[in-house]
Parts: structure tokens; sequence; C-alpha cells
């Protein structure tokens, strides 16, 4: 084996003190440094030119049944415009057709319908060339409602009429088309996209190199990056091993930088930029909120094994990736029925983990209705009526869903009880902040109420419902599923005293600007009184400074403007009406879109079926477009969407997450993604390869039909027998590409050319023992689809030859390559040199202590700047690779010292690259600020040559040692 060259003592000293004196010597005469190079923009680059298919439509006649015309402007041809805003709609009646004649007879590749509200069930799409004679090209039966996309291949040559004939529709009202398009082409094939959800405003894939984290990577930031890039690190440092200290400085190859500033990022909220490649990772936002956004995508991109809570040794790689990303809504909401059976903290925890990932930036906590009150309040001082408001916890949080009028269980258990104390809800929020999310309680009032009724006396009077039984002074509780019969008294003064106290504590304990009122199926309330207690309700949440959402039915009250709907179910026109004749704001959770009760699948046994007619669909929840489902109201008046979750029979976070997901996944791209770049056969692709993700969070999900759902298999329980190295064959079955080099023990190396997705046991044979690599569990690895695995050499070999072996789980060879391990060096020797004591020169700042060294910047206490990571020595250059390193007896040690994840202590040297160099220039701010006065100068000048002296000594001094190989 050919002789190996390694850098001694002596030499790395000498060069050390050259470069010293070399960086010295310039700021010694230069009054400020010049800063770093800002790094140029991130830029997605223009996709490919497409050829794009003509809309045939565009230039055709349409013409139909029948034209309902009590609505203004109604005409056929609304439905070939171009204008997804307006719509042709019919008369009520199943029969009817919609036809378009072409201007010229040619190719017809596909049709695609757009249905708003009122779409067909069932009709028959047909092609003539005359008029006469038609052809059936597919009959359509859909289970997926109103507000969807049908898109039917026709592929025929020369077609002059499409009509759609309309056998039978989804509403009671007539048929309605927002746009009926026809193509004379396919759409050209397009690269796929990454597996992102949501799907980014804009993506391109690069061929600038392949980023890597290792163990030396660090995660740069400041400022308002500094919490995003936080939480990355702690997301990241559990499933790598990897220290990830979070520092400040410029970033070096293989860190991952996050940044803060105005100007980086889309001129739109929450947006970010982000992009990957072989230099490293930059994330980049306008505030603090984008830069979450952007972590969060960069989770995505990385191995699913980031997601594990125990470490994973595989390649924790990226490829090439721009993203310039912002979200359609603002609010993106998911909503927990917490009252009808309760969650605790720890699963509420659970439940904004598993969305804040998926960009769900809302938590609307249903905390009261008539099973049960969920949310503590104190005694207030001011108490005209006498209400002990204590009791609404103290009776009715030990309440739940219990059986129906027919004594059958709701569930496959009684609902659970219990109740956050305020510090409990202040934990909730706190929580959800930290992920990006704004908690949005809601009490839900006048109906909804027998909870509060149960509990409390005063409520209770001659225009509440239900009534107490005789002989007693409140009603029974309510553990059944029935909604409508309960209600406040509208005429009763405690009523006002109650819900303005409860809406004010509740405020007070709620940082983000919502409210929720409810105000929903009260059938039992007077509309008259109903108008009276929603308006009251909506002035105290004004008077509170917060902004009032409510269930669509409160839009019959006189709502101020910008007060918010939430719509549900029911009359969608004048849902709408009220919406745009009072300058109201929308909430869309149509129950057939966004309810996750309802049945998923015909598979499952629980689950409503009443929204749909049938299962609700992942197909259902993604296809639909918000701007189409109420009439007129656009995406102006749209704050947001929100998946919606209900207690009556689903019990604990397993049973919720398993009805949530993959429809929660559906429901988080409606609201971010942009609705001309969506497409269900793209997402399904996408959200297919988050199942391993999944899998490794234990976020329990549905294996929707029809979608490739990855996995994440665990390693191998048992290891086979290690191959014997005086067994090995002469050669190995594949080049492992091990670097011909000396390792000293630490450093980190990619072995190539293996099994893809596969879990190999790897180890170094040192004699006749056996070492495994550093961070794996019993010499697991798992490689990844390029048959890639990481080695992090081992520590504390004999110097001399080794050999790494990789076996498949079976025992088999997959193949081995040798491994040198250097000498330890000899100790070197040379004369003391002796430093005469500096003189410090005096200084006029009077933060500097004048006993102290005025060159050393004052030690910042880590426990209390939240801007520094604990792990780093504040007194050090973060940006230095060895700025996080404890002196080391090997002057070949270059790599930032490892950081238990769990404990934040230093173990040893983290492994260093064999690739990186081993003298890596700072990039630091200086925050010494060095070469601000001449006596400073004086003693760098000074320094650097009394270092180089002591270089040359040393050189003088030493002896050149050979490999011995």
């Amino acid at each position: 084996m050919r002789a190996l060259r390694r850098t001694t003592t002596a030499g790395l000293a000498c060069a050390a003190a050259l470069g010293l004196f070399a960086a010295v010597l310039p700021t010694a005469f230069t009054a400020q440094a010049a800063p770093p190079a800002q790094a140029a923009p991130i830029v997605v680059p223009p996709p490919a030119p497409v050829a794009l298919p003509n809309n045939l439509a565009l230039t055709g006649t349409a013409t139909a049944h029948s034209v309902e015309t009590a609505i203004p402007g109604n005409v056929a041809a609304n439905a070939i415009d171009g204008k997804v805003g307006t719509r042709w709609s019919s008369n009520a009646g199943n029969a009817g057709w919609f036809q378009v004649e072409l201007a010229t007879a040619g190719p017809v590749d596909n049709v695609k319908i757009q249905w708003p509200a009122g779409a067909a069930r069932n009709y028959t799409l047909q092609t003539s060339v005359d008029g006469t004679t038609w052809t059936d090209v597919k009959v359509i039966t859909s289970s997926t409602g109103p507000a969807r996309v049908d898109e039917i291949k026709v592929g025929a040559s020369n077609v002059k009429f499409v009509r759609a004939v309309l056998a039978s529709q989804w509403a009671t009202f007539g048929y309605s088309i927002s746009e009926f398009e026809i193509y004379d082409k396919a759409v050209q094939a397009v690269p796929a996209n990454p597996a992102l959800v949501p799907l980014p405003s804009a993506v391109a894939q690069t061929a600038d190199g392949t980023f890597r984290l290792t163990p030396s990577s660090r995660i740069v930031a400041t400022g308002d990056a500094v919490a995003a890039a936080t939480y990355f690190a702690q997301k990241a440092r559990k499933s790598t091993g990897f220290a990830l200290p979070v520092v400040f400085g410029t970033p070096i190859a293989n860190d991952i930088a996050v940044t803060v500033a105005p100007g980086l990022s889309e001129d739109k909220a929450e947006s970010y930029a982000l992009q990957a490649d072989a230099a490293g990772v930059r994330v980049e936002a306008n505030t603090a909120a984008g830069a979450l956004n952007g972590v969060q995508t960069l989770r995505q991109l990385f191995p699913q094994w980031i997601e594990s809570d125990a470490v994973v040794t595989t390649p924790w790689t990226v490829d090439g990736v721009v993203i310039s990303d912002y979200p359609r809504y603002e609010y993106r909401g998911i909503q927990i029925d917490v009252a009808r059976s309760f969650y605790t903290v720890d699963e509420m925890k659970e439940h904004i983990d598993n969305a804040a990932q998926f960009k769900f930036n809302r938590l609307h906590l249903h905390l009261t209705d008539d099973q049960g009150w969920r949310i503590a309040m104190d005694q207030p001082a001011a108490n005209p009526s006498g209400i002990k408001y204590t009791d609404l916890t103290d009776i009715s949080g030990k309440t739940a869903m219990t059986y129906n009028d027919a004594g059958v269980m709701q569930g496959t258990e009684l609902g659970h009880t219990g109740f956050y104390t305020k510090a409990d809800y202040q934990e909730i929020v706190s929580y959800a902040g930290e992920n990006g999310m704004v908690v949005v309680p809601e009490i839900d009032m006048p109906g909804h109420t027998n909870a509060a009724l149960h509990a409390i006396p005063q409520l209770n009077s001659a225009g509440s419902a239900p009534k107490p039984a005789p002989g007693t002074d409140t009603p029974p509780h309510q553990g059944s599923g029935n909604v409508g019969g309960t209600t406040f008294d509208a005429d009763n003064a405690a009523t006002y005293e109650f819900t303005k106290e409860v809406l004010t504590q509740l405020a007070a304990m709620t940082p983000g600007p919502y409210l929720h009122i409810g105000g929903d199926e009260s059938h039992v309330t007077p509309h008259d009184k109903y108008v009276t207690m929603v308006d009251a309700f909506v002035d105290q949440v004004h008077g509170l400074d917060k902004q009032v959402i409510g269930w669509n039915e409160y839009s019959s009250a006189n709502l101020p403007k910008d007060s918010i709907v939430q719509y549900w179910a029911g009359n969608r026109q004048s849902t709408a009406t009220k919406i745009l004749a009072n300058n109201l704001k929308a909430i869309l959770s149509p129950a057939e879109k966004t309810y996750i009760p309802q049945k998923q699948d015909n598979a499952q046994s629980a689950g409503g079926t009443w929204a749909c007619g049938g299962p609700c669909t992942l197909e259902t929840h993604y296809d639909w477009n918000p701007e189409n489902y109420l009439p007129g109201v656009m995406d102006d008046r749209i704050l947001g969407v929100e998946t919606v979750q209900w207690g009556e029979w689903i019990r604990g976070m397993e049973q919720t997450e398993t009805y949530q997901y993959p429809r929660g996944l559906a429901t988080a791209e409606v609201g971010w993604s942009a609705q001309s770049e969506r497409s269900y056969a793209d997402f399904t692709k996408r959200a297919g390869q988050l199942g391993g993700r999944m899998a490794l969070q234990d976020l329990t999900h549905f294996k929707t039909t029809g979608v490739n759902w990855t996995t994440a298999p665990d390693a191998p329980a048992a290891a086979p027998a290690l191959v014997d190295p005086a067994q090995l064959p002469a050669t190995s079955p594949v080049d492992l590409a091990v670097p011909a080099t000396e390792f000293d023990g630490g450093e980190y190396v990619t072995l190539k050319n293996l099994p893809a997705n596969a879990w190999l046991l790897l180890a170094v044979h040192d004699g006749a023992t056996a070492a495994f690599s550093a961070t794996s569990t019993n010499g697991w690895v798992r490689s990844n689809a390029a048959g890639e695995a990481p080695l992090i050499v081992p520590t504390g070999l004999t110097a001399g030859e080794h050999v790494v072996s990789v076996q498949i789980a079976d025992g088999s060879l997959a193949g081995f390559a040798s491994l040198m391990i250097a000498e330890e060096a000899a100790p070197e020797t040379s004369a003391p040199v002796t430093t005469p004591p500096a003189t410090l020169a005096p200084t006029t700042d009077p933060t500097v202590d004048p006993t102290t060294d005025p060159t050393t910047a004052p030690t910042t206490d880590p426990t209390t700047d939240p801007t520094v990571d604990p792990t780093l020595d504040p007194t050090t250059d973060p940006t230095s690779p060895s700025a996080t390193t404890a002196p080391s007896d090997s002057a070949t040690t270059t790599g930032p010292a490892v950081t238990d994840p769990a404990t934040d202590s230093t173990n040893g040297a983290a492994p260093t690259q064999v690739t990186a160099s081993s003298a890596t220039p700072s990039h630091g701010t200086n925050q010494d600020g060095l070469a601000s006065t001449g006596a400073k100068s004086t003693l760098m000048i000074g320094g650097a040559l009394l270092a180089l002296l002591a270089g040359l000594v040393i050189v003088a001094g030493s002896r050149r040692r050979l490999s011995k190989h």
C-alpha cells in the first residue's frame, strides 16, 4: 500500500502563526474592517417553457336548456368567459343540458368543468360533429359534491359540439357552471414537484449540488431569525445526534443560515425564500413568521428520518432546490372540540405539533357546549348577580358525552371529562405561539349552552331552555348528541353580566386578535331574541378590542364591518349576501369539505354521512375552490379556511388523528397553495411520500385507497454475525469510496455504491474486535436512495490498517474497504519562549472594567441572552470552526464540539469531514473591535510576531515523522 503523508504539529503551528500574522497585520492600519459581502438574493428560475393547450370554448357559443332569469346578468356565455367569478345557472330540476359549439371543428383532447354550488351528481359528456349525432364520451357519477372540478379525457380528432347531458344534481336549486373549458391538447408533462405539503408558490430543482448536514454543521441566525433557527435545531438534534449550535455570524460550508430582514422574500404576509445546494442552505424571510414557515419546509426537504425521536445514522441531505413561497389565505385553521370530550394539555401539544408542520396557523378551541365547560373562570370582585363562576368547571368540567336517547354509548368510550386551569390554557397558548399558531377560543352561545345552565342557577329564567326539573334550580346534564334545544334568556340581565365576565377573562389570557361566540343551531331561541343576544355579545367582544367570529347563522344579526362569518352549512346565497352587504369577512368550513367526523371511506364503521350523502373523501376535501363556494364572495373577502373536528363520538388524540389526517393535509393545501397550481393527482403523490414521516411522528393517519403511502421500517431487532475480516474475498463487491488518507478518529465519511434505502450493518474491525459508527444504533445505518451511508470513524483505534465492512440485514456482504488510522504524534519539544507582560492601554469606555484587557469582549450570560445558544462560549467568535471546541491535544482537530442535545454538555470534538480544510478562516463579525485603537493595533502586531517566532522555533526543534505504511 502506498505511503501516506500526515501534517505534523510543528507544521500546523508555523502555518497558524503565519496565518495570524497575515490576518492581523492589515487590521492594525484599518479603522474598520469591511463587512462580509451580502449573499445574492434567492431567485426561483423561471420554469422551462411549456406549450399550453388552447381553451377552444373561449371562442365558442354556449347554450343551455334553461337560464334562471332571477339572477341579474345570468347567461350561458358566463360559463365560457374565462372568469371563475361568473357562472351560468339553470332553473330548478334534474333534467337538462349545457352545450358549446366551437368556432371550427377540430381535435379535442380534454374537457374541464368547474362546478360551484349547483353541481351535477350524474351527467354524461358527449361530442358531435354536426350537432345531431352524438357520441358518449363518459358517464360521470360524482361522490365529491359541489365546489369541485371535473377533468374528462376526450381524445377525439374532429369535434364541433361538446355538451353535458345533466341527469341529477346535488342541490335543490338549479345547476351552475363557473367554467366549461375545452382543450385541443393535453398539458405538457413537467418535472414532479418535491414531496412538500402544502405545495409552495414557486419551486425549482437545480443542478447546483446536494446539501449535506454533518456533525460540524451550525444554524446561523440572529435577531428575529433565532426563534425559527432554534425550532429547527431542536427538532433535528434528536434524529441526527448532531450538536447543531445556533450561532450568529457568517455561514460556512454545510451550515444552515436563517435570516429575517426587510426585502428578503416576496412582499406577502408570512413569505419566505429557501435555497439549498452544495454550499449550504439559506432560509430568508421578511418576518419571523415567514422564517418559521421556511424551516417547516426545510424539515420536509430532509429525509423522513428527521422526524425520528431516536438518532438515525443516515445521510442528511437536501437536493438542490430554490423556493419562493407565501400563503393564499392568512387564516388556516384547525378546530378541535374539547367540550364534548376533553383533551389534556399534552394531547393539545401533540395536536399543535401535528398541525404546525403543515403551516396551519390558527388553533380553534371549542371550549363550551351542552356537554361540558372546559375553561376555568375566577370569581370577579364585582358580581351583582352573585354568580359562582368556579362552578362552571367544578360542575360542568366533570361532564361530557355519554349516551344517546336510545341508551347507546356515543363513541368507543364515554366522553373524557376535565378542564383547563388558566395556567393550562396559557401553556397551550404559549406552545401554540412557539409553533406559529394563534389560539381562537370559542364560547358557544346563545345555544349550545346546557353546560353553563347546568352549573349556574342565575342563568335559568323564563326564556331559557331547557327548564330545571321540579325541585331543582338548574337543568340536568346533557350527554347526548342532540342539538338545538338549549338557549340563554335574552330578557335576563344575568345573561349579559355572565357573558361579559366570561369574555373579559378569556380575552385577558388570549393574546390573539379573535374571540369566537358560536351562534349556531339556536333552534329554540326566538329569532328576535337571538338577534338581541348576538348583537349584545358582538358589542362585548368589540369592547374588549377583539375581532368577533361566529358560525354563519349569526350573520342574521346586525354585525359591524369586518366581523367574521364562519360558514359551515345552510343557505349559501343568503350568507353571501350578508357578507357582501355588510363588508364582512368569511372563514370557509363547509361540512362536506372540512368536517372530519364524516366518514372518509365506507370501510370505516364509525362516522357521519349526512354532509356528503356518503363518505367525505380525501378528494372531496381537496378538490374545491373557496372562491367558488359562496356566490360572489371572492378572495378579498375570504379570510381563510378551517378543518373542523367535533367530539360526539371521537375519543382521544389517536382517533382524532385517524379522522384528521390525511384530510387535514388537503385543507392545509387549499388554504396555502394557489388554486391554479393545485392538482389532486399531484397532491396524492406528494402526500403519499409523507406516510413514513407521519409514522415516525406516531401521527396516526388513515391509509386512503389509491395513495401510495411510504413507510418507515424499523432497524432489524437482531444483527447478523459480523463478517470475519480474514475470510473476506480478494476484492469488495463494490467500491465504498473510502478516501485513501489517514484518519485520527471522529471524521465523517460518506460510503457509496451500497443498496438503496436499506438498513445496513456497518463495522470497523480492529484486529479481533469491531467498533461501530459513533452515532449508529448497534451498528445499523440507513442508506439513502443514492446508495450512500455515513461512517463516523471510531476513536481509540490502534494505528494501522483496519477494515470497514458493510452487511445487509440477512448478513450477506455488501462491501468492504481499508481504513488507515494514523499514529499518535510524538510529543514535540522546543526552547521555552518568554513573553513579556503586556501593558494594557487605558480605556475611556465606561462599560469596560479598566482592570481587564480592553481587547476582550464582555462575556454574555447565555442563560439570559435569547440570541445566544447555550452550547457556545459567547466570548469566542461563533463563526470560527473552533469557536465551540475546547482546546485539543491534537492539532488536527478542527471541528466544533459535539453537544449532547438532551443535556447540552460537551462530549468531545465533533467528527470532521475528510474533505474539509484543516485551516478554515473565521467568517464571523468580530465583536471585540480589535482595530479600534492604536494600542490594540500594537498588541496585535506584537502578538503576531511572537506567534510567528514561536512557530519557527518549534519547527527548528522538531523532527519529521514518516508514515510506516
